[in-house]
């Protein structure tokens, strides 16, 4: 697990992830939207393939990688227990800003001019 979070932990491997979410890339692929040479991406890739995220299959000279996804929902899973104090902050500002709206609401009809009626 800790392989994983260590992999996840760097933008450029998350966004390779994302990339090989939508298909399979080749390595080159993959670094073109990243300003570093291929063997800086390949060193990102080796990462990606230790921590089990990606399977690198080569064909001649090409290497294209594929997403492996069965790491990324143990990580989720590991995650997963978190979520109560993420929903439990978000319940409290939700019910926060519906309080703080009620009240401006309140202020704003509060300061109204009362309506004059024309006799």
């Amino acid at each position: 697990m800790d392989a994983i979070f260590q992999a996840l932990s760097d933008g450029t491997r998350r966004q390779m992830l994302r990339d090989l979410a939508t298909g399979d890339r080749t390595v080159s692929e993959l670094a073109a939207p990243h300003p570093m040479s291929l063997a800086a991406a390949s060193k990102h890739i080796r990462v990606l393939e230790n921590a089990g995220l990606i399977r690198r299959e080569i064909e001649g000279r090409t290497h294209r990688c594929h997403l492996e996804a069965a790491p990324l929902a143990a990580a989720h899973s590991e995650l997963s227990f978190y979520e109560q104090f993420w929903t439990s902050s978000l319940n409290e500002l939700d019910r926060l800003l519906r309080e703080d709206a009620a009240q401006e609401k309140q202020a704003a009809i509060s300061s109204r001019p009362a309506a004059h009626k024309d006799d």
